[in-house]
Order: C-alpha cells, then sequence, then structure tokens
C-alpha cells in the first residue's frame, strides 16, 4: 500500500459503507461490475479505501437513487477525469434519461387515473359485482388502453 502521503487517510470497507451511505454488500457489487477500481489490500488482504473511493461510491449512490442505470454511470464516470472534455455527451445522457423518466411519470399519471376511474365505479358490496375485478379480467374495459410495460431485472 502506498502510504508516501502520510495525510491520506484509508477507510475499511465497513466504514466506506458508512462514510457514502451504502451497504457493505453494494460496495462489493460496485466493485464486480467494475464500477468502483479494486481497492488497495493491507499485507492481510483486507481491503483500503480512500477519500476519492467515499466521493466514488457517494456519486454512483446519488446517480442510481436519479435512475441512472449502470450503463449509464459507467459511461459518465469513464468521462469525469478529462476535466477539458465537452461535457455534451454527458448532457446527452442525461436528457435521454430525463426523457425516460418524463415517459414513465406520464404512464404512471394514466395508470392513476384509470385505477381511481375503477375504484370510483366500484360500488358493489359483493365481489361477483366487483367492477374493479370485472376491468381486471377485461383489458377492454380499460379506458387507459395501455398495458403496462413487461418489468426488466433491474440491478441495485
Amino acid at each position: 500500500m502506498d502510504r508516501n502521503n502520510k495525510e491520506m487517510m484509508f477507510l475499511t470497507i465497513g466504514e466506506l459503507a458508512s462514510a457514502s451511505g451504502v451497504q457493505v454488500e453494494t460496495i462489493r457489487y460496485y466493485e464486480g461490475i467494475k464500477l468502483l477500481p479494486k481497492p488497495e489490500r493491507t499485507a492481510g488482504k483486507q481491503r483500503r479505501y480512500s477519500e476519492e473511493d467515499v466521493k466514488r461510491v457517494a456519486f454512483i449512490r446519488h446517480a442510481r437513487e436519479l435512475g441512472f442505470d449502470v450503463s449509464a454511470i459507467r459511461d459518465i464516470l469513464s468521462m469525469v477525469n478529462d476535466k477539458n472534455a465537452s461535457c455534451s455527451r454527458i448532457d446527452g445522457i442525461a436528457q435521454a434519461h430525463l426523457v425516460a423518466v418524463e415517459e414513465k411519470i406520464s404512464s404512471l399519471k394514466t395508470r392513476q387515473k384509470e385505477l381511481k376511474r375503477m375504484l370510483h365505479n366500484c360500488s358493489a358490496e359483493k365481489i361477483s359485482d366487483c367492477h374493479v375485478i370485472e376491468v381486471l379480467y377485461e383489458h377492454a374495459k380499460c379506458t387507459a388502453h395501455e398495458r403496462a410495460p413487461r418489468r426488466r431485472k433491474t440491478t441495485r
């Protein structure tokens, strides 16, 4: 381990987890998918992380909270070291993500409206007369006429 800079602090994986607000398993996952570089190790093979790693994990966590997928985060991180590069490519990634978020919001609003309509029209006391059940069985009675997209498996 390079200890030439005595002021540099090295953290354990647990300390990195606490400092960045993520779980230890998430840090290992980020290393495994190469969002986080392999850490330095002690002679006893324990991982050691720098303050730069804390910043990087916090960056990844925040990007994930905003809904960026792993490949977008990887692309953005690959560009951050070139301080003189144009940020137009990163803007493009963020713009594409914004469009996807807006489409999802629109879809959710349509679903919300349909659910409210279904509940408003359901005054039955018995399941056999329940409008919610009727609409769920017969998609043609749904005014949204939008099939929910198939769910994709998401990664952390």
